[in-house]
């Protein structure tokens, strides 16, 4: 059986930076272990499997090692692959997540594609000696969401110069840990570790900005918010905090379309 495949630089507007994500737009469902063997095979941070149900499309999200709860880049880009592939003539696209809920994409202003999710449950904690030394130096803030750490630093370069042992990160229960602090150029810059989903570090992370945001959107007193995620391929993101639900934007171009042999 042959299925369409494309792949989309996620959070950029520029081939070769931000996150790539494969999406698979299904007639129906596949067996779960298929769709693990293909997001292996693909080896990026995520592959999105996504069926219409409706006036909606049921999603789901894989790592080269298992399936995530939540994931923002493949989401974004699932939703660049229906609006210039498959047709559609709304403004917006509503997904249905069985593990994170109703989710919605809609066409914003100069061809950003606005993600509108739910926010991130986050308390601050006591420091974690292990998080720590897996990271490589304490942060000023330690919080916890609903899968993820999140550390607060001073600055932009302590951010740029975290060099974390994997190894240890890879011992902590938890699907990953968010760095961040505020930005020289932008509101605040971030970065994300999850060995434990077999991404050692995610080049940007749009599901790690329903903790940002509403961290930094009262952190700085202001509800819109712009954000860099300093990885090697970097990526642009452009936040609102809504208290229930944030907006992450971002913009989208495509690399590759083609067809896969299932």
């Amino acid at each position: 059986m042959l299925q369409k495949i494309f792949q989309i630089d996620a959070f950029t507007d520029r081939l070769y930076s931000g996150n790539p994500a494969a999406v698979c737009i299904l007639e129906n469902w596949i067996e779960d272990g298929i769709m693990q063997k293909i997001a292996m095979e693909n080896n990026l941070a995520e592959t999105a499997f996504a069926v219409r149900n409706g006036s909606q499309y049921i999603i789901r999200w894989f790592t080269p090692e298992l399936e995530v709860d939540l994931c923002g880049h493949a989401t974004l880009a699932t939703a660049f692959v229906l609006f210039n592939n498959y047709n559609l003539k709304d403004s917006y696209i509503e997904f249905f997540s069985p593990r994170s809920g109703k989710l919605l994409v809609e066409k914003g202003e100069d061809g950003l594609l606005i993600l509108d999710f739910p926010t991130d449950d986050i308390k601050t904690i006591q420091p974690i000696q292990a998080l720590n030394e897996a990271i490589g130096k304490n942060p000023v803030y330690t919080l916890k969401g609903k899968t993820d750490y999140l550390l607060i630093y001073n600055t932009q370069k302590e951010i740029e110069q975290l060099n974390p042992n994997f190894f240890l990160l890879n011992q902590l229960d938890a699907r990953g840990v968010i760095v961040s602090a505020p930005g020289d150029s932008v509101d605040f810059v971030s970065r994300f570790f999850a060995p434990q989903c077999g991404v050692n570090e995610d080049p940007v992370t749009g599901s790690a900005h329903t903790s940002l945001i509403p961290y930094w959107s009262k952190a700085l007193g202001k509800s819109k918010l712009t954000a860099k995620q300093l990885s090697k391929r970097g990526g642009d993101i452009y936040c609102e905090f809504l208290d229930k639900r944030v907006k992450i934007a971002g913009s989208t171009v495509l690399y590759l379309k083609g067809e896969i042999i299932i």
